[in-house]
């Protein structure tokens, strides 16, 4: 949607609602709701403030200690949340609405350097500086519920009914059961700008993906953001709930898989050649830098306690940071021919935030390329059985420790970045340790 449309929509009355966005560290939107007369004459040239807690705060929206650039000894100030038109779009799914993306500036008009969106323009940058331009796609799969949010709240989450009662992956018939769902969510994502592609069941019982036609790295992690939010809404307003949780149940997980190709300066794929596997010299650093780094970025992949819970042999989802053509059972798989060659993250769960998780991506690439580094051999076979090879770390604690202590990182990111990304992982696995499980109780209130 152009800005000039919105002029006009605010004029004739169609909408007079603006939501002006921001993306957290736990890659939800947060913002505010701005009368559309107001937005048009004071925000698209002032923009518009908001506390800058939103960057330090857990996901219950708790202040916590730790963070550098935001905490009660500075006063909790404000930063500006400046609209980026280029994401100006309708929101179909909410009468009289249209949303807007912003990029966090200080107050004294510098970059918010821990937000997510900003982290990834900064990566894109450094890419750039090599002539190229990084495209990506990510498949979101979620669980879906005929149970409302507020009802799964009130039973503490447990003996919800699922929107499917049995395996559905790829069943026409299982999936024509919740179609009228997953039909309004594609049509109104087409409405608000995104390119829906297709829907299909997953294992999971009610587990379903939409996938959407890749875009630009910023794009892609714009849209999967608006994907991710209104797709709850809509759930909501049909009285059911789906979770991207990484591993809601001891079924199948949620994962965010996320292609992501290379293209030169004459737009053509930088990754297709003719060494290994179709792959250019240029293609060949690159998966070499995602595989040195993939331990060390373990934390942008995976930012939670629940998302290590999906690393299991045979489910799925990886545990050797092995790479293979078309295998399922690696890390990173290269799919597609031609100038539709990629390669497939399969580490990430449904619960990454995108923007972070692509900018590590940027980032494992441009380690490659500025080091030449070596691809290894293709792996071919069960990667799940290879003991010899490097794995995804086992639990958020770990993930953490390799993250604050890379030198990659803190060369790629910068220290302050890393600092106020350990400060999250180091606030969720305390809370985690705090807590009595109920895993705890079964086992230890009368026979302990």
């Amino acid at each position: 949607m152009e800005l000039e449309d919105l002029d006009v929509a605010v004029a004739n009355g169609s909408i007079d609602t603006v939501l002006l966005a921001l993306t957290d560290m736990q890659g939800r939107l947060q913002g505010k709701r701005l009368h559309g007369r107001f937005f048009m004459d004071e925000v698209v040239t002032g923009g518009s403030e908001g506390c800058n807690y939103l960057l330090a705060v857990d996901v219950d929206m708790n202040t916590v200690d730790g963070y550098a650039m935001s905490s009660w000894s500075s006063g909790y100030g404000d930063f500006v949340m400046r609209p980026d038109f280029a994401t100006l779009r309708r929101v179909p799914w909410q009468p009289g609405t249209a949303m807007v993306l912003a990029d966090l500036e200080t107050t004294g008009g510098d970059a918010v350097y821990a937000s997510p969106r900003q982290i990834l323009r900064r990566q894109l940058d450094r890419l750039a500086d090599h002539g190229l331009t990084a495209f990506a796609g990510t498949e979101l799969e979620f669980v879906l519920y005929k149970d409302s949010y507020e009802q799964a709240f009130n039973r503490n989450y447990r003996q919800l009914t699922p929107a499917n009662q049995y395996n559905v992956d790829y069943s026409l018939l299982g999936t024509a059961r919740v179609e009228p769902l997953l039909r309004r969510i594609r049509n109104e994502m087409y409405g608000a700008g995104l390119v829906p592609e297709s829907a299909k069941g997953e294992c999971n019982f009610g587990q379903h993906e939409i996938a959407f036609r890749y875009a630009d790295a910023l794009t892609c992690a714009d849209n999967h953001v608006v994907y991710k939010n209104g797709a709850k809404e809509i759930a909501a307003q049909e009285g059911m709930a789906l979770s991207f949780m990484a591993k809601p149940n001891e079924r199948e997980g949620n994962s965010c898989h996320i292609h992501f190709s290379l293209r030169g300066a004459d737009g053509r794929s930088a990754m297709l050649g003719d060494g290994p596997a179709h792959l250019s010299v240029t293609g060949q650093r690159v998966m070499a830098g995602l595989l040195a780094t993939m331990r060390e970025f373990s934390l942008l992949f995976a930012p939670n306690i629940n998302s290590y819970k999906r690393y299991q042999p045979g489910s799925f989802a990886p545990t050797a940071l092995r790479w293979g053509v078309d295998n399922r059972t690696c890390a990173l798989r290269m799919a597609g021919h031609g100038q539709g060659m990629r390669v497939e993250n399969r580490v990430p769960g449904g619960d990454v935030n995108p923007y972070l998780a692509i900018a590590a991506l940027v980032a494992g690439a441009v380690h490659g390329l500025e080091h030449e580094l070596e691809l290894e051999e293709e792996f071919r076979g069960n990667a799940y059985e290879d003991a010899a090879a490097p794995r995804v770390p086992g639990t958020l604690r770990d993930a953490l420790e390799l993250w604050d202590l890379s030198p990659v990182a803190a060369e790629a990111f910068g220290a302050d970045v890393v600092a106020h990304y350990t400060n999250m992982a180091k606030v969720e696995v305390a809370a985690f340790d705090a807590a009595v499980t109920d895993w705890e109780l079964r086992r230890g209130f009368e026979r302990l």
